[in-house]
């Protein structure tokens, strides 16, 4: 893959292959067809996983110990060609051992008997019709009433079979599997007759028709696994389909990933008028801004490809083009530097249209991301299902506010983060600006709500601000004393699951390689790994010789019975491995030690004048040694003992890196078996809201404001908003001996402090406390933790848990590190830095209640120094 899968794709590609795996089996051995959904939202990177899905499907995956498939038959199907266009694109983009060649295209004509193993082929709707090229010829007939084989008919123009021929001979070749990917699943089964005869095509696809086989293995992606499974129990009125268990991407992990934008700001007018072109000009200045801030960054950072934002012009479903023109004109006014040409639209007549003065050309929807000379997209609904473009900055909406729906459905498509990655403490340049001249604040309320994952049946948007009222915070210059005490403030990476010590650190020689911050790194890290490999020789040689003695062994099992004898003799045999054999084996080198390490130690061992029985020793060497648990324990720890000198060696080298680089490290500190300790990113701006809206009620009122954050807007005022009464006390209380303050984003973030922990489960979380208090104490500046934790959380005791681990092993980086809860009334404190206190949480036992009432909490009256 040409990109680093994020912890929750990869997680979702493991269970897809290993549901696929089943998948293979039970229609082997049972002739059962199955079917599998993953549901992912917006911005997920569905494709990505699909392109590693079929990468390992092609040629086998080592990170995933998945065996390829050799006889893998991919059909790509969507309700469009052009959404297809735009997945083969992505298809290319993530992979990079699938070829363009084999990502195939069925066009008429179309004269193949049966497809071809390894390939990707993209169907749509349209091609499956009665009307369709690659149909003609094709009858239907009831079941029953055809022997298959025997369809008295014309075949295609200049085809020997109709794709229904094609893709059942495939179906029934005993050497093929045949893996059918719906694309957007759920539309291709909706009850809607008006467009060609959706529901009859894909039904007839997946379960088979006229004599045509069903599909082996459907994969299903789509919104949610509800719509997928109501889908399919539809298609299937016959239940023979099986379906697998179903794979949910979670949305917070997306958020939490940085591939989604973290804010959506939304800008309404603040009187029961239209202000349309007011509120287009504040829009345009917003889309300059944008497009300056963005050319800043790219500049600074040395990107070699520079962000061109987008703005999006949604008209009414019967647009007024003099009116749109009009738009038009107030952007260029306010946005001069715009090049001439720079407009198009995507409506549904793909033809030139006349805006005002303006005439602009149609331009294909999927296209538009790459063709960044467009800077104005004029559109009406949601463009198309499955369109994104992650450089759409800002959009203007003319639709009414009774029509939310569709300006939420093409918000939804614009939550991509241009970089592919959170920018670093830049919460402006994480953001998406709606404006909406004709909307109140009770529509906009819903939109809020549709954003924030608050509506049922909605994408999950867990971690989403959606703003109303826009508070843009700088870094406060009142405080500015504190930021050397914040540089050193520490904390913690979230380990992934599946992380290899020894790969780890040669993804980190390969980095610091890479940016010249340390040449020659991997050959080094390879020395030091192959010294570390050559002592456990010696040190563990009885344990290496034996294992040698099971590589080179073979082991059968024989069974043999004698006729007209009940009896059955069983017997053991053993034969020598052969090259193919000691090959195998090796690989078990490979993934504990990662490829490189593992050839560049055969080199190693065989040296420069090496000869071919050499080579075969090196081998075997390699493979008993991965095989003896004490010496990969011993190499892990090395690994992590290299891994964590060098991190520690370049620390200053690494922090003047740009931030897409820095981003690579700190992935890469990830990718342990235990958490990491780094340090805190400055923020560089925040956008907070002054208005907070009543959950339950609807009702708005003002967010109260305080002083001393560190982040604040022209006046050095913060607005507090989203936490409850006794979250605010807590932070007025504090601020009565505190020289400065800040409020802790509540998601992965470089600007903000995480805790791991591990969940009921074993897996580790991040928790991220809600405040730093910073305060003086004898002359000195120190920090404190202090976060109002709610004992009625279902996760509260491991959080607890964590919070103290974490205290025990950094509480000399702060003064206080308490955790608080409200019990009957009355504010409760744990002050985590009293070992007795800790020694109570680890022993557990108790509820969090339990915790907060018994005699290791104390009653908080605010901070005492």
């Amino acid at each position: 893959m040409k990109f680093t899968l994020k912890p929750y794709q990869a997680d979702a590609v493991a269970s897809m292959l290993s549901s696929l795996e089943r998948a293979r089996n039970v229609y082997e051995r049972e002739n059962v067809p199955t079917s599998v959904s993953l549901s992912a939202t917006t911005g997920a990177g569905k494709t990505v996983m699909a392109a590693a899905v079929i990468e390992a499907l092609f040629y086998g995956n080592e990170r995933f110990e998945f065996e390829l498939d050799p006889g893998a038959v991919v059909i790509w199907f969507s309700y469009s060609p052009d959404l297809n266009e735009q997945s083969r694109f992505r298809l290319m983009e993530a992979s990079d051992k699938i070829e363009s060649s084999d990502l195939v295209v069925i066009e008429p004509p179309f004269a193949k008997p049966r497809l071809d193993p390894g390939k990707v082929y993209f169907l749509n709707t349209g091609k499956l019709t009665k009307n369709s090229l690659l149909t003609r010829g094709h009858v239907e007939v009831e079941e029953g009433q055809v022997l298959f084989g025997l369809h008295d008919a014309a075949q295609p123009d200049m085809q020997g079979w109709t794709i229904w021929e094609t893709i059942a001979n495939t179906i029934n070749d005993p050497d093929t599997t045949v893996y059918l990917i719906l694309d957007e699943a759920h539309r291709g089964f909706r009850a809607d007759r008006s467009v060609f005869d959706k529901p009859t095509t894909v039904r007839k696809l997946v379960n088979g028709h006229s004599g045509y086989p069903p599909i082996p293995i459907v994969w299903g992606i789509s919104a949610t696994i509800e719509q997928f499974r109501d889908a399919m129990a539809e298609a299937d009125s016959s239940e023979a389909r099986r379906a697998l268990p179903p794979i949910e991407v979670d949305g917070f992990q997306v958020q939490e990933s940085g591939l989604v934008k973290d804010t959506v700001v939304l800008e309404i007018p603040a009187e029961a008028q239209a202000i349309d072109l007011v509120l287009l000009r504040r829009a345009a200045r917003k889309f300059r801004e944008s497009s300056e801030r963005w050319e800043k960054y790219c500049t600074d950072q040395g990107l070699p490809d520079m962000v061109r934002p987008l703005l999006i012009l949604q008209a009414p479903a019967t647009p007024d083009h003099d009116k749109i023109g009009e738009a038009i004109n107030v952007i260029f006014e306010e946005f001069t530097a715009l090049p001439a040409g720079c407009v198009r639209h995507v409506f549904g007549a793909h033809t030139p249209q006349q805006f005002g003065a303006h005439d602009v050309n149609w331009v294909e929807p999927q296209t538009v991301e790459d063709k960044t000379h467009i800077r104005i997209l004029i559109a009406k609904d949601a463009i198309s299902t499955g369109w994104d473009c992650p450089r759409a900055e800002v959009l203007v909406s003319f639709r009414r506010a009774r029509e939310h729906t569709h300006i939420t459905q093409l918000l939804g498509r614009m939550v991509r983060n241009p970089l592919a990655r959170r920018v670093p403490g830049d919460e402006v340049l994480n953001a998406v600006d709606c404006i909406l001249p004709f909307f109140d604040r009770t529509m906009a309320g819903n939109v809020v709500k549709y954003l924030t994952g608050k509506i049922d049946g909605v994408p999950d948007g867990s971690g989403r601000k959606a703003i109303i009222e826009e508070c843009k915070l700088l870094p406060n210059i009142a405080v500015g004393f504190v930021w050397p005490v914040w540089d050193l403030i520490p904390t913690m990476t979230v380990p992934q699951r599946g992380a290899s010590p020894v790969k780890r650190l040669a993804s980190l020689a390969h980095a610091l390689a890479t940016d010249g911050v340390r040449c020659g790194a991997v050959k080094e890290v390879a020395g030091r790994i192959h010294a570390a490999l050559d002592e456990a020789n010696v040190e563990f040689a009885s344990k290496v010789k034996a294992s040698m003695a099971e590589v080179l062994a073979v082991r059968l099992q024989q069974i043999s019975g004698r006729i007209g004898k009940s009896a059955i003799a069983y017997a053991d045999v053993i034969e020598q491995a052969d090259d193919r054999a000691i090959r195998a084996a090796f690989e078990d080198a490979r993934k504990a030690f990662g490829s490189d390490i593992a050839s560049m130690y055969v080199d190693h061992l065989v040296g420069e004048d090496g000869e071919d029985d050499n080579l075969r020793d090196a081998f075997i060497q390699a493979a008993a040694l991965a095989n003896v648990p004490e010496i990969r324990e011993r190499i892990d720890a090395r690994a992590n003992e290299i891994a964590n000198t060098l991190f520690a060696e370049h620390s200053v080298d690494i922090k003047s890196l740009r931030d897409d680089r820095r981003s690579e490290y700190e992935d890469i500190r990830a990718l342990s078996v235990e958490p990491q300790v780094t340090s805190l990113g400055r923020p560089r701006t925040r956008i907070e809201d002054y208005v907070e809206v009543d959950e339950k009620t609807g009702q708005e009122s003002r967010a109260p404001l305080a002083s001393k954050h560190l982040m604040s807007d022209g006046h050095g005022q913060v607005p507090i908003t989203k936490l409850n009464d006794w979250e605010r006390e807590v932070v007025f209380a504090e601020l009565k001996r505190s020289v400065a303050w800040y409020r802790n984003p509540p998601r992965q973030a470089t600007d903000s402090l995480g805790i791991a922990y591990r969940d009921g489960n074993g897996n580790w979380r991040s928790m991220h406390p809600d405040f730093i208090f910073f305060s003086e104490v004898n002359g000195k500046i120190v920090p404190s933790i202090v976060d109002p934790h709610g004992h009625h959380l279902g996760d509260s005791t491991e959080k607890l848990q964590g919070f103290a681990q974490f205290a025990e092993d950094h509480g000399a980086s702060f003064h206080r590190i308490a955790a608080l809860s409200r019990v009957n009334g009355n504010m409760r404190v744990l002050d985590l830095t009293k070992p007795t206190v800790r020694e109570a949480i680890y022993a557990g036992g108790r509820t969090p209640i339990e915790f907060y009432e018994s005699p290791i909490a104390e009653d908080y009256d605010g901070p005492s120094l």
